[in-house]
């Protein structure tokens, strides 16, 4: 068995809790809070809730770390800490600061012959790997990635953390002209803002700056600079009538050319359209905890991308099984 600790137990981490559950070589052996431990009623009976602060003292307990914070300003932090100490998986999905962090994350596990794997989930992650996918089969062609509609976690987070926001929800909507139009396989030439446009709705503590919230969501750096962005300011009960979900889904699409002139033209879509975004991506994210405790077995130690692990290490069925189930 392997032995998992979920550090956090937000949406993340409730939904690798539920996920846990499904794989018969995984076991949930503790959970660390930042919160008071006991207020965590968890669903699996008998497994420790620990303080976050106290995750050292429980390093031989513990196969993998699965890291469930926000990738605004928890991961940066928390993963280059933890991966001093356990072998870790987390889903950092900021895009353009992903080679910064895999770096720090890197340096800290080969130093500590730790192994961890980083930006695991759907985007990053699922995504990537059909992204690699499809541009080695059609090198000449172009991606295209699209969101939503759907909740981001992370985006959502961001806006949290904003000084007099008490709890926000962000859309992420593809535009659909864009969308039909890279389908038909035109290849349009798309920018960020052409292809999706984000929506927020944002519960702010009362008397707070509204102009001055909207203002910092907007011009916010990797997150929504470069979108037409809405912003709603909503009271808590209306949030929760109405935005209690966490849908999302999306599409990776790539059009290409083959033949000795380029006569003929090919698309490939992967899509997927998700109920509940942190369920997914905690079932994505547990698949590479297996992963992740198998390379340590081989004593492997440095940090990972899905873009590195071979998929059979994926699956808990043998190599003898994947090939007579599969190819």
């Amino acid at each position: 068995m392997i032995r998992i600790g979920i550090y956090g137990y937000g949406n993340l981490g409730r939904g690798i809790e539920a996920a846990i559950r499904q794989n018969s070589d995984l076991t949930l052996a503790a959970v660390f809070t930042r919160r008071d431990p006991k207020t965590v009623v968890l669903k699996t009976a008998g497994v420790p809730v620990y303080r976050a602060e106290d995750a050292q003292k429980h390093k031989d307990e513990i196969d993998v770390m699965i890291m469930c914070g926000g990738s605004a300003t928890d991961l940066p932090m928390q993963t280059p800490m933890l991966a001093g100490l356990f072998n870790v998986v987390d889903s950092f999905d900021t895009h353009a600061r992903i080679p910064e962090h895999f770096a720090k994350v890197d340096e800290v596990a080969r130093k500590a012959g730790t192994t961890a794997i980083i930006s695991v989930g759907w985007d990053p992650g699922m995504f990537s790997l059909n992204r690699l996918y499809a541009s080695a089969v059609l090198p000449d062609g172009k991606d295209y990635t699209f969101w939503g509609k759907g909740v981001s976690q992370g985006h959502s987070d961001a806006i949290r953390r904003i000084e007099g926001v008490v709890d926000a929800k962000q859309y992420t909507v593809p535009v659909e002209g864009a969308l039909s139009a890279v389908r038909s396989g035109a290849c349009p030439e798309l920018t960020v803002r052409q292809k999706h446009t984000r929506e927020c709705f944002v519960v702010a503590e009362d008397g707070a700056d509204l102009e001055k919230i909207e203002n910092e969501i907007k011009t916010m750096p990797n997150y929504f600079a470069d979108y037409d962005t809405t912003v709603h300011f909503i009271s808590a009960e209306e949030l929760k009538r109405d935005h209690s979900g966490i849908p999302h889904g999306g599409s990776v699409i790539r059009t290409g050319k083959t033949g000795f002139s380029g006569e003929n033209t090919h698309v490939i879509e992967y899509s997927l359209k998700l109920d509940s975004n942190p369920e997914f991506t905690a079932s994505v994210i547990v698949s590479y905890a297996r992963a992740a405790a198998r390379l340590a077995e081989r004593g492997e130690s440095g940090c990972k991308t899905v873009l590195d692990i071979p998929p059979s290490m994926l699956s808990s069925e043998t190599p003898e099984e994947l090939r007579k189930r599969l190819l």
